[in-house]
């Protein structure tokens, strides 16, 4: 297990290319993360955390890179002026990610706005993200706290200080060129 101090060590970017898992600050809170191409790493996320039929949040640098990773582009454009933001639309998907959706044929995507956390994404493309807590538990606001939770079950944490103060993404459903908010969170949005 590694401990890196910063998202620009190309030591990180070829652990999270090897199917690594470890935890790192996002855009929002920490989060656990796998690299969204690779059913692999997913499913070892989905078992650290105890998910069923939960997904989590795919980030991405650019739209382009939900496109590239399978989701259908037409959506992606309708949703693309949203973006950069903390803001995780939900888009239905094909058998052909159900890593990523767990059966319920939908996840939330997110292009993120941090310039760090892009030039990391660009290099390993869009990671699949869970926040850094075990069910029923407060996310976890510092390194400290995410490794009292996983401890050696994850290959690296990223210690990005504390960053307790920032809040979870919005979350809203994206259906038949409407956005429906689900969770209100860092960015404030209104239905259309």
């Amino acid at each position: 297990m590694q401990i890196f101090h910063s998202l620009h060590d190309p030591e990180l970017v070829a652990l999270l290319k090897s199917d690594a898992i470890g935890v790192l600050p996002t855009d929002t809170l920490y989060g656990v993360v796998a690299r969204a191409a690779s059913p692999t790493a997913v499913e070892r996320l989905y078992a650290l955390k105890h998910r069923e039929k939960k997904p989590g949040t795919t980030i991405a640098a650019t739209a382009e890179q939900l496109i590239e990773l399978g989701i259908d582009a037409e959506m992606v454009h309708n949703v693309a002026k949203y973006w950069p933001a903390s803001l995780s639309i939900v888009m239905p998907l094909g058998n052909d990610l159900e890593h990523l959706h767990q059966g319920m044929g939908e996840s939330p995507f997110r292009v993120v706005a941090d310039e760090s956390l892009q030039m990391l994404l660009r290099q390993t493309g869009p990671l699949m993200t869970s926040s850094a807590n075990l069910p029923g538990e407060p996310p976890a606001q510092d390194i400290a706290e995410a490794q009292a939770y996983f401890g050696e079950h994850v290959d690296f944490y990223v210690d990005g200080g504390y960053i307790g103060d920032r809040q979870p993404s919005t979350i809203a459903q994206y259906n038949n060129g409407k956005l429906t908010i689900l969770r209100q969170g860092a960015v404030q949005i209104k239905e259309k």
